[in-house]
C-alpha cells in the first residue's frame, strides 16, 4: 500500500496519467527513477508534445515558394526576396498570465522575442491578441492592468515596437483569459539562418544569458491543465523577466551568429534547459553529456531536477566547436552576460546527465521527444448549432440610442490607453501603428510589411465555422483594401479540454479550415501554437484560434487612410454577398446571437487577391473594412481626425435604417476618394461589382464635424 501511494503521489506531483505511466515504462523496460520522472513530465506535458494536436496540425503542412517546412524549428520563415527573409511566430502565456498578470505577460514577450532571434533574425515588430472578462468581473481590472504594463513594460524595455493588436472583453474569459504574443524578425543581406539541430562530436554545449533559478519550476505542465480554486499556489510556477538582460541577450547572440561563432542555437522555453537541450540532440540525433553543476546558478540551494526544469528568463544553449569558445565568451563578457561550457556533443545518442562529477541520468533523448503519446481525442462532424433563415432584430432603440448603447460596453469604448503605453516607433520602422486598422513597418528594399492579428470570438460563439473562416479572411481583406498580398499566417489555437468531444470537435473544424484556406490563399501556416486546458472548475473559453497574418506591399506608396482626413470625399460603400448577422451586437443586449447566409471559402480566397489589385490601382485616400457594431460603428470609429461622413439625401431612407446600419455583414467596405481620383475609381469599381457579385452605393462626402 505504501509503494502504491508513493506511486500515487509521484503522478499526481508529476502530471503523468497512469496510461502514461505505463507506456513509459515499456519504453524503459522498468518503471521511471530519478531525474527521468522529471524529464518526461516536462516533455510529455501537452504544452510541450502536442499530444492531443500534433495529428490535426499535420494538415498545414502547404509551402510554396516562399516558404519551406521549418515545423522543427523555433519559427517559420518566408523569403520574400531581395535578400530579405521574414521569421514570425504567435505564442500563447495564457495560464501564467491569469495567476501573475504582468509577469505572465512579460515573460511572454520575452519568451516569443527568443524564438526570433535564436534563429538569427533581429526582431522588428511585436503584437499581442488579448481576450479579457466582463471587466466588472473578479481580478478583471487588475488582470487587465497588469497584462497592459507587463506587455510595455518588457517591450519598450527591449527596444521592439508593438504595432497592433486585438483586445476582446467576455464574460467568457472571466477565469481564463487569453494574452498571445506575436513577434517578427528580418533576415537580410549576410545574415546567417540559425539551426537547433546539434551536431559535430566533440563540439562543446554553451549555456549562455542569465543565471538558472527556481522560478518557472514545472511551469510547462501547469500550463498543460486546467485551473481549479487553488490559484494563488501555482505563482511559484511563474517566471519572472528582465527586459534589459534580454536586449543584452539579442545583441550578444546576434553577434556570434554573424561572426558564425555558432553550431547551431535553441532558447531555453518550456521547460527550459531540458527541452532545448534533448530537442536539439534528438533532432541531430546525436546524444549530449550535460554537467548540471556548471550551469550558472543564482541559487546555491538549487537540485538537479530544478535546474532541468527552470523557466528563468533570458537563457540560451548553443553548440560551437571548441576553439570558437573563447571568441564567443569575449563576446557575451562585452555585453555582461554568462557563456558557460556546459557538456560536449557525443556519439552514443544518449542524454548522460551529471551531477558534482557522478552520472545520475542517461536516457536517449527520442524516448521522450519522439515517444511521447499521440491522442486521437474523440470528435463529431461539425454542426451549425445557430443558423437562422433570417437574422433578428436585438434592438428597439432609434439609432442614436443603439450606438450609445454599443460604446457604453467595454469592447466599444475606447482601447487607445492600451496601445498608447507601448512604445510603437522604436527602431525607426514603423510606418503604420495601432491606431490603424492595418499596421506595417518600412523594410530596407523600401517595401512595406503589414502585420495584423485576426479571430473575432463573438464569431466563434455565433458558429465555429463562421467565425473560423472569418479568422483569417478578416484581416486578409483589411490588408488587401490597402493594397498588400497576404503572404504567410501564424496562429495561437486556444481551445478549452480537449478530452470533451464538443472542444475537440471545434477543434479540428478550425484546423481543416485553416489548411483550405492557406492554400488557396496562397499563404501557408508556418508556424504557431496550441493551448488547450483554458478553463476552471469545467467551464471552458470560446473556441479562440487567434491568427497573425503577414502581408507585402511591393512599393512603398503612401497606405490609405482609415479615417476620414478631409473635407468633400465622396464615400462609398461596397457589399459582398455573405452572411448577415448580429454577433457582438446582439451579446452587448442580451440577446441571442443570429445570422443568415455564409461564407465561401473558394469565392472568399480568389476575391482577396482581386480586392488587392483594386486598391493598390485605384489608391484611395480612405480604405476600411467593416467591423462588428456594423456600419455605423465603423463611420464612428471614422471620425477620429474631426470630419464625418454626411449622408446623400437619395439613399437617406436605407441609411436611416437601424438594420441596415448596425448589421454585421461579412464582408462591407467604406472607400472615400477626392474629386480627381473619382473618375478613375468608379470606372474600376464597376468592373470589380460586375465581375464579383457586389453592391455599390455612395454614402455621402466627408465633411468637417
Amino acid at each position: 500500500m505504501a509503494a502504491e501511494r508513493t506511486l500515487t503521489e509521484k503522478l499526481k506531483h508529476y502530471r503523468i496519467s497512469q496510461g502514461e505511466y505505463e507506456r513509459i515504462s515499456g519504453l524503459l523496460g522498468r518503471p521511471p527513477h530519478g531525474l527521468e520522472w522529471a524529464l518526461f513530465s516536462a516533455l510529455w506535458s501537452e504544452h510541450c508534445s502536442y499530444k492531443s494536436s500534433k495529428v490535426h496540425l499535420r494538415k498545414f503542412s502547404y509551402r510554396n515558394g516562399m516558404t519551406r517546412d521549418d515545423s522543427d524549428e523555433n519559427a517559420g520563415v518566408v523569403d520574400i526576396g531581395f535578400g530579405e527573409k521574414i521569421v514570425f511566430k504567435m505564442e500563447s502565456h495564457n495560464h501564467p498570465s491569469f495567476i501573475e498578470p504582468y509577469q505572465g505577460a512579460a515573460t511572454g514577450v520575452g519568451g516569443i522575442l527568443r524564438d526570433i532571434f535564436t534563429m538569427g533574425a533581429r526582431p522588428i515588430a511585436l503584437a499581442d491578441y488579448l481576450c479579457f472578462g466582463n471587466e466588472n468581473a473578479p481580478r478583471m481590472k487588475t488582470l487587465v492592468k497588469g497584462v497592459v504594463s507587463g506587455i510595455s513594460g518588457y517591450g519598450n524595455c527591449v527596444g521592439v515596437p508593438t504595432i497592433t493588436g486585438y483586445t476582446e472583453y467576455d464574460e467568457n474569459y472571466n477565469k481564463n483569459i487569453l494574452v498571445n504574443a506575436m513577434a517578427v524578425g528580418l533576415l537580410e543581406g549576410q545574415m546567417n539562418l540559425a539551426s537547433s539541430k546539434a551536431e559535430g562530436v566533440g563540439n562543446l554545449v554553451v549555456y549562455v544569458g542569465a543565471k538558472t533559478g527556481k522560478d518557472g519550476v514545472h511551469g510547462a505542465a501547469m500550463a498543460s491543465e486546467s485551473f481549479d480554486q487553488d490559484i494563488d499556489s501555482k505563482k511559484p510556477n511563474i517566471q519572472i523577466g528582465d527586459p534589459f538582460l534580454e536586449k543584452l541577450l539579442i545583441e550578444s547572440c546576434l553577434e556570434v551568429l554573424s561572426k558564425n561563432l555558432v553550431v547551431c542555437m535553441q532558447d531555453m522555453g518550456a521547460a527550459g534547459l531540458t527541452s532545448s537541450t534533448f530537442e536539439m540532440a534528438s533532432k541531430g540525433r546525436v546524444g549530449m553529456d550535460l554537467h548540471l553543476d556548471k550551469v550558472p546558478q543564482r541559487d546555491s540551494s538549487i537540485t538537479p531536477e530544478e535546474i532541468l526544469l527552470s523557466e528563468s528568463q533570458e537563457r540560451m544553449v548553443l553548440v560551437c566547436v571548441p576553439k570558437n569558445l573563447d571568441a564567443i565568451q569575449a563576446v557575451f563578457k562585452k555585453w555582461d552576460l554568462d557563456a558557460a561550457p556546459i557538456g560536449t556533443i557525443i556519439d552514443t545518442k544518449k542524454m548522460r546527465l551529471f551531477w558534482k562529477g557522478d552520472l545520475v541520468t542517461e536516457i536517449d533523448p527520442t524516448l521522450i521527444t519522439d515517444s511521447a503519446p499521440r491522442y486521437e481525442r474523440p470528435f463529431t462532424s461539425y454542426q451549425s448549432k445557430r443558423k437562422k433563415d433570417k437574422i433578428v432584430s436585438v434592438s428597439d432603440q432609434n439609432k442614436e440610442q443603439w450606438l450609445e448603447s454599443l460604446k457604453q460596453n467595454a469592447f466599444y469604448k475606447n482601447k487607445n490607453w492600451i496601445f498608447e503605453q507601448y512604445d510603437q516607433r522604436v527602431g525607426t520602422r514603423t510606418v503604420r501603428d495601432a491606431s490603424h486598422t492595418v499596421s506595417a513597418v518600412r523594410l530596407n528594399s523600401r517595401r512595406d510589411l503589414a502585420i495584423s492579428v485576426g479571430c473575432r470570438p463573438a464569431f466563434m460563439r455565433m458558429d465555429t465555422r463562421i467565425g473560423a473562416i472569418d479568422a483569417i479572411i478578416y484581416p486578409a481583406l483589411q490588408q488587401a483594401v490597402k493594397g498588400f498580398k497576404p503572404i504567410a499566417v501564424t496562429d495561437c489555437l486556444n481551445f478549452a479540454n480537449p478530452e470533451r468531444v464538443e472542444v475537440m470537435t471545434d477543434f479540428v473544424q478550425t484546423c481543416d479550415l485553416y489548411a483550405e484556406i492557406a492554400q488557396r490563399l496562397d499563404a501557408p501556416i508556418i508556424s504557431g501554437n496550441v493551448s488547450f486546458y483554458n478553463e476552471t472548475e469545467g467551464k471552458g473559453i470560446t473556441p479562440t484560434p487567434a491568427v497573425g497574418l503577414v502581408g507585402l506591399k511591393e512599393n512603398d506608396d503612401t497606405i490609405s487612410a482609415c479615417v476620414f482626413n478631409e473635407s468633400d470625399l465622396t464615400v462609398f460603400l461596397v457589399q459582398m454577398p455573405g452572411v448577415v448577422s448580429y454577433a457582438k451586437t446582439a451579446e452587448v443586449f442580451k440577446k441571442e446571437s443570429s445570422f443568415s447566409g455564409d461564407l465561401l471559402v473558394p469565392l472568399l480566397c480568389d476575391f482577396i487577391p482581386a480586392m488587392t489589385a483594386f486598391a493598390a490601382k485605384t489608391r484611395p485616400q480612405v480604405s476600411r473594412v467593416v467591423g462588428q457594431g456594423g456600419l455605423a460603428v465603423t463611420l464612428d470609429k471614422m471620425k477620429a481626425d474631426g470630419f464625418e461622413c454626411v449622408f446623400e439625401t437619395g439613399e437617406s431612407h436605407l441609411f436611416s435604417s437601424t438594420e441596415f446600419l448596425f448589421e454585421e455583414r461579412l464582408y462591407d467596405f467604406v472607400f472615400a476618394v477626392n474629386g480627381a481620383q473619382r473618375a478613375t475609381f468608379e470606372k474600376e469599381l464597376d468592373v470589380l461589382v460586375k465581375k464579383w457579385n457586389l453592391v455599390s452605393y455612395v454614402l455621402g462626402r466627408s465633411r468637417k464635424g
